[in-house]
């Protein structure tokens, strides 16, 4: 039935004239968000008006969607839950929203934010229920991914920070004989570890943090021989609250694997931290150079979980992460957007 006369049949319990009846279906037919019109006063509620947007949404013709129910888009994956839900709105005549499965005419699924509400004439009388469907699967499918990295960052982070306090403690112990001296050193050193990932992640809002401060806290909390395990050369870089994470979590990894594997698990092992400006045409960029030297033989590992994380945190806010393993130590080369 055309939307016009879906209004017009209950103008009379409305009180609506034909200009308003029109000017109804004109708003509801091209709005861009997908919309349905069901008559709860016929048998099991059928749809009577379904705009283009919908049709679009579902594939189905407006032939093969008016007349039915909208239990029509239901499938294998629409939870009994879900269904009950809709059921309890519509019996209780009130407004809400869900997110439920559904599916197009051709089989696919997908995740529908759907409003359901009634329509009710001047005395309070149900005439019609409005439905509005929205398509949310990219966006949910986009926030499963995003919880899936952090929970693999998460996890990864915890594993490194337990071998790191390890190798802090074997390295400590190298140095001092004295049991009360190696528990104060050792102290000392796992607290400015937790403190630089505590004051480098959790960053309160709205305030920034300069990359020399950074790397400096950081590779305090790392370097088992303390500063004189590393140098830092560059200017003074304020970063930006969008790249701070990322930077932080790139010179995390970095130190976490040098205590591992590179220079920081040596005696005679060092590291050189260097950084730059670089102005681009549409912005400016921070250009970060890390070199080992001094360490154990390199080699490049079977196994890069690691770095896998770290390339693609970096990568979705426009940076890069490359790695060289070169003899004299590994060299890695990042670049950030500021």
């Amino acid at each position: 039935m055309d939307l016009e006369n879906v209004l017009k049949a209950g103008k009379n319990r409305a009180h609506w004239d034909l200009a308003t009846a029109g000017a109804m279906a004109h708003s509801v037919r091209h709005a861009q968000i997908p919309l349905i019109i069901s008559d709860p006063n016929r048998p099991d509620n059928p749809i009577v008006f379904a705009n283009q947007a919908f049709l679009d949404l579902v594939g189905y013709t407006e032939e093969e969607i008016v007349g039915k129910n909208c239990r029509l888009l239901q499938g294998r994956d629409t939870t009994e839950e879900n269904v009950k839900f809709v059921r309890a709105a519509l019996d209780e005549r009130r407004v809400d929203t869900v997110e439920l499965v559904n599916y197009r005419k051709d089989g696919t699924a997908f995740i529908n934010a759907l409003q359901i509400g009634p329509i009710l004439d001047d005395d309070g009388e149900l005439i019609f229920f409005f439905g509005s469907q929205l398509d949310v699967t990219a966006k949910r499918k986009a926030e499963a991914e995003a919880r899936k990295l952090a929970d693999e960052e998460l996890i990864h982070r915890l594993r490194n920070i337990v071998n790191v306090m390890s190798s802090i403690i074997r390295m400590s112990a190298r140095e001092h004989d004295d049991v009360n001296d190696l528990a104060e050193v050792v102290e000392a050193r796992l607290r400015a570890l937790s403190d630089a990932h505590f004051e480098t992640i959790r960053k309160p809002e709205g305030q920034t943090l300069a990359f020399d401060t950074l790397s400096q806290r950081i590779l305090s909390a790392y370097a088992p021989q303390g500063e004189q395990q590393f140098q830092l050369s560059g200017p003074s870089i304020a970063l930006s609250n969008h790249i701070l994470s990322c930077v932080a979590l790139c010179l995390h990894e970095l130190a976490t694997n040098s205590v591992k594997h590179g220079s920081f698990s040596a005696d005679g092992g060092n590291v050189h931290v260097d950084w730059k400006v670089q102005a681009n045409e549409d912005s400016n960029r921070l250009m970060m150079t890390w070199s080992e030297s001094g360490g154990p033989a390199v080699a490049k590992p079977e196994r890069s979980s690691g770095s896998r994380i770290i390339k693609n945190l970096i990568a979705t806010v426009d940076g890069s992460f490359e790695m060289d393993w070169a003899e004299t130590g590994l060299v890695v080369r990042a670049e950030f957007p500021l």
